[in-house]
């Protein structure tokens, strides 16, 4: 039997649930559109994912841990949800009354609550009653088409132990301490320049702002939040902006700088336009520069550096990215990463990737950010970014930045300054590579 769920959504499920895998135990177009013959092959297996599909393309369901049979009752499942996809985004709808989250009914498919009922008494048809222990939208659940073309029943099976892991990070509070050190005692390895300067760049909504944010806030010793971040579907970053990262509240800024940016939006004439980012890398934007998404700064305008020192200019590029979003990046916020990256390219600059999130993407991340390099859907989200963008996976680094937290944790703190490290790593490639140049220049080769 061949599954009709894609293996994206199929990700996006096992990612909600742990380290899992689906078996398909139960295909209504192959074993029948019956009761009789759904129980025939599910009764007293669990944990289970039911899945209908209909004409107009929805496809919608739920998941319970509890064993189906044909008892007449319900039983009580507080793990127990609905769902539904909107392309390959799972939208997540919790049983709201545990006691009687599945109902166990001879004659019709799986039965959650008398909200969703799939091969409902006998029929290719959905039984559908929001609000009746779980509440959902029933347009974008199934779109009020409750005719089945497919119902699925997957056995939700847990893999083996988690993969070994493929990078080495050494969780200890003495390497937080570390990683904070060599930040502090950073020098660029070109004189005429005291700090290195990252340009952060990705769609709306990603973490730029957050991640500064974070990394401010493992100097400052507890959360803080001076970059302007939260969620919209707009930037809320509408200015450029230079921020430096101090040692402490009343401390000396550290040697690096991350330079904020509007976020990058699919429409043309919206977000942070192509040839403002050339002005960035080039060094010619002042700080707090207002974007004008209907066209670049002029080299006349008012502000305009037309002279930039080495200083002013991007030492790296560092692309950020949604990983629980990676799946469903449109074509065109891709081909919109991979020009600006054939631009960066030009002008020899080093580019890396920050995958945020991965906390939401996997829920084995969510229990223990220790598990993110022990994940291997990580790691398949990751390759994703690396194809998408078109960056090696060695580039790509998943942090988690602060969001909800009020106190630091260890763990998260050292994800992040690595992050910080393998972009000083990076400046430091791009020094060398001027100072080969000036060599080359000064030799004649």
């Amino acid at each position: 039997m061949n599954s009709k769920l894609t293996k994206n959504q199929q990700r996006a499920i096992c990612s909600q649930l742990g380290n899992f895998k689906l078996k398909l135990l139960y295909k209504a177009s192959i074993h029948g559109f019956t009761g009789a013959a759904f129980h025939q092959h599910c009764d007293n297996q669990y944990p289970t994912l039911s899945v209908g599909y209909n004409n107009s393309g929805f496809v919608f369901g739920g998941y319970t841990r509890q064993p189906f049979s044909q008892s007449g009752q319900y039983v009580n499942d507080d793990q127990a949800f609905l769902f539904s996809f909107s392309g390959e985004k799972l939208n997540k709808y919790p049983c709201i009354s545990a006691p009687h989250a599945v109902k166990m009914i001879n004659n019709c498919g799986p039965y959650f609550g008398e909200a969703l009922v799939l091969v409902n008494g006998n029929q290719q048809t959905v039984y559908s009653n929001p609000g009746k222990y779980y509440n959902f939208n029933a347009a974008e659940m199934h779109g009020n088409d409750l005719n089945l073309t497919e119902c699925e029943v997957y056995q939700v099976e847990e893999t083996a132990e988690m993969m070994k892991p493929w990078r080495l990070v050494i969780w200890e509070s003495k390497r937080k301490t570390e990683l904070m050190e060599s930040i502090k005692f950073y020098k660029p390895l070109n004189s005429s320049v005291t700090q290195a300067r990252v340009l952060l760049i990705g769609p709306v909504g990603v973490g730029k702002s957050s991640f500064f944010n974070s990394i401010n806030s493992i100097f400052r010793g507890h959360v803080t939040s001076q970059a302007i971040s939260g969620s919209s579907s707009t930037s809320l970053t509408t200015q450029f902006r230079t921020y430096s990262v101090k040692a402490g509240r009343e401390g000396k800024p550290l040697p690096l700088v991350l330079c904020d940016t509007m976020g990058l939006e699919e429409g043309v004439g919206a977000g942070l336009d192509i040839d403002d980012i050339s002005n960035i890398l080039k060094g010619h934007l002042p700080d707090r520069y207002q974007f004008n998404p209907s066209g670049p700064l002029q080299s006349e305008a008012h502000g305009f550096c037309k002279s930039p020192d080495l200083k002013d200019k991007i030492h790296c590029v560092t692309y950020v990215l949604d990983a629980s979003k990676i799946s469903i990046m449109s074509t065109k916020m891709e081909e919109k990463l991979k020009a600006i990256r054939r631009t960066v390219n030009l002008m020899g600059i080093p580019q890396l990737l920050l995958l945020t999130k991965g906390d939401e993407a996997c829920a084995l991340v969510r229990e223990d950010i220790r598990n993110v390099y022990k994940s291997g859907y990580i790691k398949e989200l990751m390759q994703e970014a690396a194809a998408r963008v078109g960056v090696p996976l060695s580039c790509i680094i998943p942090v988690k930045n602060y969001s909800e937290e009020l106190e630091l944790d260890t763990n998260t703190d050292i994800l992040l300054l690595s992050a910080a490290i393998q972009m000083l790593r990076f400046v430091d490639n791009f020094f060398d590579e001027i100072s080969g140049q000036l060599s080359s220049l000064t030799t004649g080769k």
